[in-house]
């Protein structure tokens, strides 16, 4: 899979929600109203990431935020397979 332009990458963001485009990754925090919630959205997440064997770095911080960081490191940066994914994770 081919890396996106700089261009595509911008372009994609503007379907997203609340996705940023840095350090040759795009990403977003997800806020949660418990804990629970922030764990039960993590599973979600490590799912699709399974089927989709695609991995996203996933942080977990002050109880009900959860980071996520989507590269594809075999193509040195973003993805379709990432942007497809962001979408995926906006959808729960």
């Amino acid at each position: 899979m081919s890396k996106l332009t700089e261009e595509e990458i911008n372009s994609a963001l503007t379907r997203l929600t609340g996705w940023k485009y840095e350090n040759n990754s795009i990403v977003k925090e997800f806020e949660f109203k418990d804990f629970t919630r922030s764990i039960g959205f993590v599973v979600k997440v490590g799912i699709e990431s399974e089927k989709a064997d695609h991995h996203p770095d996933i942080l977990i911080h002050s109880w009900n935020k959860v980071k996520i960081t989507l590269s594809t490191h075999s193509a040195g940066g973003v993805t379709q397979k990432d942007i497809s994914l962001a979408e995926t994770f906006d959808s729960f």
